[in-house]
């Protein structure tokens, strides 16, 4: 009778085990085809990390995401016409000033050019113009410059760079506008335009970590113990900041090449303070400008209705001469 039991136990137990397993496959299984069957897009800002990019770069604050990986504000300009005619070529010219003297942290830590970029976001419909149909005069100012749009189906969001900044400060791109003539989604009127322009390097890698273009800070209170230098088996080299606690726990703080230590071994720092200098001198602008797409034929009943006006003017000027003469004729008679 104890041994029937026992074994109906045992058989309980292996059915319990079984189901949980299979519940545990499932999941996992479910887990892996939810992703393939419905890919979800990821939360992550740079295009350049395109798997992670959003639908668009602009939030619905009015911010480009440029601006949550290239920390600092900088000016940026944009020059377009006040107005266009459909299925015209035109050029929107991009400033980004910055001092050239400037140097900024590559990647390896040594010192280098600032390079520039530029996002512009234009109305539904505009998309850089094709090479046969730009102007020559434009042709010449845009030279063998390479334009990216931000998606298959984002023809109106272009992206340029990274560009020598020493040489593109200003950025020209040839637009197309649409024809609302061909295409029954245009309407003609006054539509937005956003641009967004870099100038060096970003602070925040897509995946969230800090570059070595940052200013790194004490993760903890107490006294630096010791700062080392260290090197990994791809040859790159950082700093190591070991910091003891009053409880006499030491936590390693890791600095890349790039930034410059302004603290010493032995010197006393609070959490939050800086470890380094800020090696960042470059930083992102947006400016936000308005463009008419104008309709022809308005045009030309405007410049009649200007001059049926002129006409009627002259007119009204003849016609007061004429009174005045015979006034005065009628006061000699």
């Amino acid at each position: 009778m104890r041994k029937a039991s026992t074994t109906a136990r045992i058989t309980r137990i292996a059915r319990a085990m079984t189901k949980t397993l299979l519940i545990a496959i499932a999941t996992v299984t479910f887990f892996f085809t939810s992703d393939l069957a419905l890919p979800q897009s990821a939360a992550a800002y740079p295009y350049f990390a395109q798997e992670t990019a959003p639908e668009t770069p602009r939030e619905p604050t009015g911010r480009i995401v440029c601006a949550n990986c290239h920390l600092a504000q900088k000016p940026t300009e944009i020059e377009i016409p006040q107005s266009v005619l459909p299925d015209t070529v035109f050029k929107a010219v991009v400033k980004i000033p910055y001092d050239t003297n400037l140097q900024q942290v590559a990647v390896d830590g040594s010192k280098s050019g600032l390079n520039v970029g530029a996002v512009l976001i234009l109305p539904e419909g505009f998309k850089i113009a094709p090479e046969d149909r730009i102007p020559e005069d434009i042709k010449e100012e845009v030279q063998d410059l390479y334009y990216q749009p931000y998606g298959e189906d984002k023809e109106n969001i272009v992206l340029i760079g990274p560009l020598p900044g020493e040489q593109y400060q200003e950025i020209v791109f040839p637009i197309l506008s649409p024809n609302p003539a061909t295409d029954k989604n245009i309407h003609y009127g006054k539509y937005a335009v956003h641009v967004g322009g870099n100038r060096g390097r970003g602070q925040v890698y897509p995946t969230g970590g800090n570059t070595n273009n940052y200013v790194y800070n004490a993760s903890t209170t107490g006294t630096i113990n010791k700062i080392a230098k260290q090197e990994d088996e791809d040859g790159n080299v950082s700093y190591v900041v070991s910091i003891k606690t009053e409880s006499g726990k030491v936590v390693d703080n890791t600095i890349p090449l790039g930034p410059d230590l302004i603290v010493s071994e032995g010197q006393a720092i609070k959490a939050g303070e800086p470890l380094t200098n800020n090696p960042n001198v470059g930083g992102f602008g947006q400016h936000d400008a308005e463009i008419v797409l104008q309709d022809a034929t308005r045009v030309k009943w405007l410049i009649a209705f200007i001059c049926l006006i002129m006409l009627a003017q002259v007119m009204l000027v003849l016609k007061k001469k004429q009174v005045e003469k015979v006034q005065a004729a009628e006061m000699n008679f």
